[in-house]
């Protein structure tokens, strides 16, 4: 069975990255709406051997969408999404906007795809970094629930979209040629550097993709006394983030049997090889759709066995956005 589909945003980062998923995995739709802002109507977009004219997101796009794909930013989906809705299209929206909302919900298909019943027209996708992290911890946590998380995260461009790719290219062509790196995507200098976050601190310090973190671990896992800190930190890398994750669990666990839960996990893959200290790196996990997780290991500074560390690589642009909401898109149908 077909649908009417729409991708607002077609032509950023994750909306291209829509595009390319929707073909390999053979998605089904009558009918297909490309929509980005004025800037890019008019341009076309070859997909599946048709020529696509990208057209202006505006309040009347959505008649007939039985689906809509938003990465449009979190202004653009305020302003969009709930006419969508009312023109009978359910959302599957990949910015901030809705992610806290208690009736909107927050779905990643392998941990709690039953929300996804309970919409009322918009499904929130959670942040990249929330879904990198936890898609490997939900299978442990179900096994042995986690009483505490720490996160530390080693974050690509591609979070801060197209522009921030280009701008670690370029910046990396400068420097090597002798030349003052220009910032424009980012604050500070990215290629051969690493810096906190960028995006706004808030009275306790902690950024806005740490707080999401922790809020998005609790809502998904539908546990809200789960302790969970994180500290986010980009780094000079395209498009795979890495975690580096340390869990301290109810009752005492082992890395072979993390192994074990995680060798059978879906969107998991485990690559842990300490013979040849060969471990997920960016490389591995860039244009793949699983999780890589590795470095697996007993927290020896929690008492009975009950600290795990893990390490885990997983592209930002798949299954940190587009893949994720393409899945979520399947379940609809």
């Amino acid at each position: 069975m077909g649908c009417n589909l729409a991708i607002a945003g077609v032509t950023g980062a994750v909306g291209q990255e829509f595009l390319k998923i929707l073909e390999e995995r053979d998605f089904p739709f009558d009918s297909l709406k490309m929509l980005a802002s004025i800037r890019s109507a008019g341009k076309k977009i070859e997909f599946k051997n048709k020529t696509y004219i990208v057209e202006e997101l505006t309040k009347d796009s959505f008649a007939g969408i039985d689906i809509a794909l938003f990465s449009a930013g979190a202004s653009r989906s305020k302003e969009f999404a709930p006419l969508a809705v009312d023109a009978g299209a359910v959302v599957v929206d990949n910015s901030s906007a809705y992610r806290m909302e208690p009736e909107v919900p927050l779905v990643i298909p392998e941990i709690n795809p039953q929300a996804i019943a309970g919409n009322k027209g918009i499904i929130a996708n959670p942040n990249c970094s929330t879904i990198i992290g936890i898609v490997p911890v939900w299978p442990l946590h179900k096994a042995n629930p986690v009483k505490r998380m720490v996160v530390s995260t080693y974050q690509a461009a591609s979070g801060a979209g197209h522009s921030a790719m280009v701008e670690l290219e370029e910046q990396t062509r400068e420097i090597l040629a002798g030349k003052e790196p220009t910032c424009e995507a980012f604050p500070y200098q990215i290629a051969f550097n690493a810096f906190s976050h960028n995006s706004a601190l808030g009275p306790n310090g902690y950024n806005q993709e740490e707080v999401k973190m922790v809020n998005e671990t609790r809502k998904i896992f539908d546990c809200p006394e789960v302790a969970v800190t994180c500290t986010c930190i980009r780094i000079a890398v395209f498009r795979a983030h890495c975690e580096s994750i340390n869990l301290e669990f109810t009752d005492p666990i082992t890395p072979d049997q993390v192994r074990d839960l995680l060798s059978t996990a879906p969107g998991v893959s485990v690559l842990d090889d300490r013979e040849h200290n060969r471990f997920p790196m960016p490389i591995d996990a860039s244009g793949k759709d699983d999780i890589f997780v590795g470095r697996i290991r007993q927290d020896e500074s929690i008492p009975e066995n009950r600290g795990i560390n893990i390490w885990v690589a997983g592209d930002q642009l798949r299954k940190g956005a587009a893949l994720n909401a393409v899945q979520i898109a399947e379940k609809l149908l």
